[in-house]
């Protein structure tokens, strides 16, 4: 079967969550291209929404909408070319219609499994629990008229336990979109020792096609991405017993997210990448990735704690940010949640104290969004970085030894063999994670 027969029949589960409706709109751009190429004129593109909610479903086809709208926008000379020969389509806002309503005939919104029977490929994007993944994929499998491949997001879970429990004989893949699906560039691609070539290589094809980033990882627990994040979010929080015996609790956390963001010059502070993912579900994959390991423990005793209380952090449906360990307006941190007294504490309290206490930046700092595209940047970070060693303070302390915890997280994927190339490490953080500069680097001694 070719790649273009593979994709006439597909099912995207879980369309109508976060991750599934990215996936959903990324497959029916795809497809509906490939459709509309003269050779195809005539073949029957199908491919199936399926979600719990028909609700749910109901808004994800409005979403469809406006996002296949925004996407043919941006391509109208390609669209003139595959409606060349309808003499009744003149301006590009038929043209653009046309393609919408083209696309929209593909897609068809389901509420029960049985459609997923008689599909070539299978993309799951359902919640990060295994046992649910293996039931679903086991079912398809046991009930398919074909043979289907199944291409789950999962982002921690092993893609040969996944295989193994649901007897898929090699039929799956781990392609982990990172979100949103529809934006971010890159994919990493989980090959499990069963996994068998051929699904490789469409997916590499596919990947291409819609001009995205791919990069590999062996099949080990939390892969590349969240084997780094989940290490990464532990050193930050295990640096508040550091500061906790003369800060407050939320004192200290502040302290950590401005290191790690402003000192370490990233996008987000370590407790506020937490939030973002959810502290729900960074505590469900240190939960999927802790008996895999052998040598350590992936563990946090506060995000039990905090979940406990009931902040869970997150995104709201429409994109905004939940409480977590910070207290959002607009998007922008105004207060800590302090554990030891149960609520909020604006910033403005005690943000200046915390502040002086830290230190002044070095010289040479720029925020991340000034540097992050300078192509000049790797010089800068040299000087900055070499500016923060020679300082004694607490923030440059905190840093350099954040830096250095960070950098052997990523060699360590490499020595574990989780990571094919300490590019690959940079790589994901680069792109995946929007990080200004790879872990493994040299500019800090």
């Amino acid at each position: 079967m070719t790649y273009e027969e593979r994709l006439q029949k597909v099912l995207v589960l879980g369309a109508a969550g976060k991750m599934g409706s990215g996936i959903l709109l990324l497959t029916t751009l795809e497809m509906i291209d490939l459709k509309l190429k003269p050779e195809n004129r005539g073949k029957e593109f199908i491919i199936y929404a399926l979600d719990v909610s028909q609700t749910a479903l109901t808004g994800l086809m409005k979403y469809l909408q406006v996002q296949i709208l925004k996407a043919a926008e941006k391509k109208i000379n390609q669209l003139r070319a595959f409606y060349a020969d309808r003499e009744d389509l003149i301006d590009n806002a038929e043209i653009i219609d046309e393609y919408i309503k083209d696309a929209m005939l593909i897609v068809r919104p389901v509420t029960t499994l049985e459609s997923a029977y008689e599909v070539n490929i299978v993309f799951e994007a359902a919640s990060e629990n295994p046992e649910l993944k293996v039931k679903l994929f086991s079912q398809i499998n046991q009930n398919s008229k074909v043979e289907p491949w199944f291409f789950t997001n999962t982002s921690s879970i092993p893609i040969g336990h996944l295989d193994k429990q649901a007897g898929l004989n090699g039929r799956i893949l781990g392609v982990h979109f990172y979100n949103p699906p529809a934006v971010q560039k890159l994919v990493e691609v989980i090959r499990a020792e069963n996994s068998r070539p051929e699904l490789s290589e469409f997916v590499t094809q596919f990947i291409k096609s819609m001009r995205k980033v791919e990069v590999p990882s062996h099949d080990v627990a939390g892969f590349i991405g969240n084997g780094h994040f989940m290490r990464d979010a532990l050193y930050g929080m295990s640096l508040l017993d550091r500061l906790m015996p003369e800060v407050s609790f939320a004192e200290a956390v502040y302290m950590v997210n401005r290191v790690s963001q402003d000192f370490m010059i990233r996008p987000m502070g370590i407790f506020q990448l937490i939030d973002y993912v959810g502290i729900d579900v960074c505590q469900f994959i240190m939960k999927v990735m802790n008996p895999y390991m052998e040598k350590e423990d992936i563990y946090s005793p506060l995000l039990d704690r905090m979940m406990e209380t009931g902040v869970k952090g997150g995104q709201n449906f429409d994109g905004s940010q939940k409480d977590g360990f910070l207290k959002y307006d607009k998007g922008r941190p105004v207060a800590i949640w302090d554990v030891e007294r149960g609520a909020y504490v604006d910033i403005a309290v005690f943000g200046a104290k915390c502040d002086e206490k830290l230190g002044p930046l070095p010289e040479g700092h720029a925020p991340w969004k000034n540097i992050v595209g300078d192509r000049g940047k790797d010089a800068k970070f040299r000087t900055y970085f070499a500016n923060m060693q020679q300082m004694n303070t607490l923030g440059a302390s905190l840093a350099v030894d954040y830096l250095k915890r960070s950098r052997e997280i990523g060699r360590n994927l490499v020595n574990d063999r989780v990571a094919h190339h300490p590019d690959d490490v940079n790589t994901v953080l680069l792109t995946g994670f929007f990080h200004a500069f790879g872990p493994i680097n040299d500019y800090i001694n």
